[in-house]
């Protein structure tokens, strides 16, 4: 079974679903462990920016790449 060798390729609308997803568990998490997370604001907060501004490159970097 090859499950994770298949490629397969997603329209933006349908990657909406996917993100929606993803971030109403998140919600829900953060919801239910509210005092926790609190205590790592500042840990949470670097991860997101450093995975923000990773992100941004990648995709500057595969616009570039596409012309």
């Amino acid at each position: 079974m090859n499950f994770f060798t298949k490629e397969t390729s997603w329209s933006n609308a349908e990657f909406i679903v996917f993100k929606l997803c993803i971030a109403s568990i998140y919600v829900l998490i953060g919801a239910y462990f509210r005092d926790f997370f609190l205590q790592y604001r500042i840990v949470f907060t670097a991860i997101f920016v450093v995975t923000v501004i990773w992100t941004v490159s990648l995709w500057l970097k595969k616009m570039r790449s596409a012309k």
